[in-house]
């Protein structure tokens, strides 16, 4: 099969654990762009710090930030589509976090929010910087002039799962996502990266069945399952894995490199 737009996730996919893109899988994904495949970065990060990696590869085009929430130009920086969230029922779910004394971050297409900057505990400053990101101090919500695409909540693990499962309680009006082990997202309903990848595909008059996606977490489920051909990583969840038409090498082996090589240049 001729796979025209290709969706690689970022983190646990495309990076290793130590967030390095290794040089075999730069060369391979420059010779599937080469061939004439579209790859497009489908990731929970922002453009901010996803668009970098595109300019590493060389690479223009698409990246689909914030889950899904949010597809931007990688030359222009423009945003081309967004879901944009009720700002109004945000408040409810911040309030949830302070009492709870889970940190959570704010995000617009491009900028990112925290109720203190200053008062960062070193592990959630600690991961920004692993992120390629630093957050600014969050004003009133009826300042801002950009919608709100994403409230993400960082803890541990078990304090997560026992928060998600109380927001599910509450008969949401928002997606919430677990998007990866210590990062729990809140985003527009219609807002995943299923739905962003159907809209570019759409957009760029690719067919469903021309579509490969990569991923490795429960966030990256929608794709997988909308793409022709849906890849999990070999470090994804047993959910991820079934979910998933294949399954190739982990993200510390090069899985993507491994997965391009045997579906896109054989």
């Amino acid at each position: 099969m001729n796979y025209k737009l290709i969706a690689l996730d970022v983190d646990g996919t495309l990076l290793n654990d130590n967030h390095e893109l290794s040089e075999q899988t730069i060369s391979t994904i420059r010779e599937v762009s080469r061939s004439g495949a579209e790859i497009v970065l489908c990731t929970g990060r922002g453009p901010q710090n996803s668009i970098p990696f595109m300019e590493q590869i060389g690479l223009t085009g698409y990246v689909i930030s914030h889950n899904g929430a949010a597809t931007v130009d990688v030359e222009s920086k423009e945003v081309v589509h967004q879901f944009a969230m009720d700002s109004k029922a945000i408040l409810a779910y911040m309030d949830f976090f302070r009492d709870k004394r889970v940190h959570f971050d704010v995000n617009t297409a491009f900028h990112m929010y925290v109720d203190s900057v200053e008062g960062m505990a070193v592990e959630v400053r600690s991961m920004y910087e692993n992120f390629l990101m630093l957050p600014a101090a969050l004003p009133p919500l009826t300042e801002f002039s950009e919608p709100i695409v994403k409230v993400t909540a960082f803890d541990h693990a078990d304090v997560l799962d026992k928060v998600y499962e109380e927001l599910v309680l509450w008969k949401p009006e928002f997606n919430i996502l677990r998007s990866g082990e210590y990062f729990l997202d809140l985003m527009h309903p219609d807002a995943s990266k299923g739905n962003a990848l159907k809209q570019l595909a759409d957009r760029r008059g690719v067919r469903q069945e021309e579509v490969l996606a990569i991923g490795n977490y429960f966030n990256d489920i929608t794709m997988l399952t909308f793409a022709g051909l849906g890849i999990a990583m070999d470090n994804s969840p047993l959910e991820v894995k079934a979910a998933a038409n294949e399954v190739t090498a982990s993200n510390n082996e090069d899985g993507v490199h491994a997965a391009l090589l045997k579906y896109c240049l054989s």
